[in-house]
């Protein structure tokens, strides 16, 4: 549209009575017969010989008038006056319609918008209650409907369980397109990927071997994992208040030590446990059974330390030597001799392996194979006997008996800083992330901030020596020699907030003798005490009764109050 021709409708409109284009049946139409109004040249000269008398009455009607009440309706705007009768009005609407529609989609957007500029509040708000329901869509009912069925559901795969639920009783529809899709399913096999929880879940109550399968006849129709889904949100709601509770069933390995009796170290996955006895040997339970299905012998010290994966067990003794054997056949593949005491702590990972001794060093060591592992670098600095190692990408986490806590760079062996705080000798720590948690012998924990060297927080409540701790992104579990496992809200810790006498949730009391060491994941605590046992503590398998479904333990659980 030309903007000489724009102009002049728009001066035209302005010199036509508001009744004139405000009285149309609907918005659209006044809109319309505002964009003919250029199509009337004769409306322009009339005004201009008009007396002063008809232009007066030109402005007064221009003008918005204090007895004018207008009203919002389900249909057109409606003045509380009457429109004046005019007599073209029809045939000029339907021409303005003509000249609008002969222009360009840019021209009439153009248009339009002059025009709203024009208008009052109240018109713009009724623009907006008119457009509104012309601009929804209902995508989900539109594109099965152009056959593209796998976008809808692709964008309802991204609802939580909560909005899912919803979304079903939205209209047969989107049942439809839910059910079709297998939102139930998808929605649950996202959970098992991403949460630790919920995959051990799958894999114990055995209803992982129905997800991640394309649609055969093997796979349950949508309606079960609909009816599955919320018995999982009650398992998981059992456990977690089953770890506050202190309910659990209680299995116990007699470990028999034929010497000193004592399990220094332990480790455990889904099918087997591997321990580190004071009487020089390594076994090898079965989980399911507890039977021990092989005893490692070579070391001629106590082994302190262990830690394995699908290859090889690395261990760490008393006898200052460092052995690599094959997890399979038992064999020993490598010995390493570097130390000139007691290999107190080690852990490796992605070829990378960090040693700690009773001599005050720390060595660090290349991994090639089992067979090809060379030293890196010693690092030393520690005033006495260093416990404890951790690491990962960024830094090497040292703890000792000097009541220090030192910080190494990973990648050159710099020392970066030290974290001062206990009163006395370090027995423990673990690293990850930014978050150190560390158990000391004056019988306290505390958490560290590793990047800027920060206590934020001191745990009280062992009666000796924090031997061994561990926490994941809910809890820190820590066994102590006064023979106790106490189990801390991890989050309630890292919240300066939280009183000091809601962070211990319990207090688990079995063993007989000092915890030397500890391990945990979402539905069980595995420890091992100086008392000759190994006790497994299921969180999962709890009956009314205090029994574990299927199984016979040793002893029922026990547990008392902080």
């Amino acid at each position: 549209m030309e903007p000489e021709m724009e102009d002049k409708t728009l001066e035209l409109m302005c010199s036509v009575p508001r009744s004139l284009w405000l009285g149309c049946s609907s918005v659209a139409e006044s809109l319309c017969a505002l964009r003919c109004l250029q199509s009337i040249p004769s409306t322009r000269a009339h005004n201009q010989n008009t007396s002063g008398m008809e232009s007066q009455n030109l402005v007064d009607d221009l003008s918005p008038k204090k007895n004018t009440v207008l009203k919002h309706t389900n249909g057109p705007v409606v003045g509380s006056r009457k429109r004046p009768s005019q007599g073209n009005y029809e045939k000029e609407k339907e021409h303005c319609i003509t000249l609008f529609d002969q222009w360009s989609e840019a021209d009439q957007v153009e248009f339009v918008e002059r025009l709203i500029s024009r208008m009052c509040h109240y018109q713009h708000g009724h623009i907006n209650s008119y457009l509104k329901p012309m601009l929804q869509r209902d995508f989900i009912t539109a594109l099965p409907a152009q056959g593209l069925d796998h976008i809808a559901e692709n964008i309802l795969s991204f609802l939580d369980a909560r909005s899912l639920c919803s979304a079903e009783l939205v209209c047969k529809e989107w049942q439809r397109v839910i059910s079709e899709g297998m939102l139930w399913k998808k929605l649950i096999e996202r959970m098992v990927r991403t949460d630790p929880l919920w995959k051990g879940l799958s894999e114990r109550h055995q209803w992982e071997k129905y997800l991640f399968k394309n649609r055969t006849a093997e796979v349950p129709p949508n309606s079960y994992y609909h009816s599955l889904y919320p018995k999982i949100i009650q398992d998981i709601e059992t456990i977690e208040a089953n770890w506050r509770c202190g309910r659990h069933n209680l299995q116990r390995i007699q470990c028999r030590s034929e010497n000193s009796k004592g399990v220094y170290c332990l480790q455990y996955d889904d099918d087997k446990i591997i321990s580190g006895l004071r009487d020089n040997s390594i076994k090898i339970w079965d989980k399911q059974s507890l039977e021990c299905l092989k005893i490692l012998t070579g070391h001629t010290g106590s082994v302190l330390c262990l830690q394995y994966d699908d290859r090889v067990i690395v261990t760490g003794s008393s006898d200052s030597t460092v052995r690599v054997w094959e997890v399979t056949t038992g064999e020993v593949l490598n010995t390493l001799i570097h130390h000139n005491e007691a290999v107190l702590h080690l852990r490796f990972a992605n070829g990378l392996m960090v040693t700690c001794s009773k001599d005050r060093s720390i060595a660090v060591w290349d991994m090639a194979s089992p067979t090809d592992i060379s030293l890196r670098r010693v690092l030393v600095g520690h005033r006495a006997a260093v416990n404890v190692v951790d690491f990962d990408d960024k830094y090497i986490v040292s703890a000792s008996g000097d009541r220090t806590i030192k910080v190494w760079s990973t990648s050159t062996c710099e020392f970066v800083r030290t974290l001062n705080g206990h009163k006395r000798g370090i027995a423990c720590l673990q690293y990850r992330d930014r978050l150190v948690v560390s158990g000391s012998s004056d019988n306290t924990i505390r958490l560290w901030d590793i990047e800027c060297g920060a206590c934020l927080r001191v745990l009280e409540g062992h009666e000796e020596l924090v031997r061994c701790i561990r926490f994941d992104n809910k809890r820190i579990v820590s066994g102590a020699y006064d023979g106790k496992i106490k189990v801390w809200d991890l989050q309630a810790a890292l919240d300066p907030r939280a009183p000091a006498s809601t962070l211990c949730l319990r207090t688990l009391v079995e063993h007989s003798g000092r915890v030397f060491r500890l391990q945990f994941d979402e539905f069980q605590i595995i420890s091992s005490s100086h008392d000759d046992t190994i006790l497994i503590w299921d969180f999962l398998n709890v009956s009314t009764n205090g029994q574990p479904e299927g199984r016979s333990p040793s002893r029922t659980y026990t547990y008392i109050t902080r």
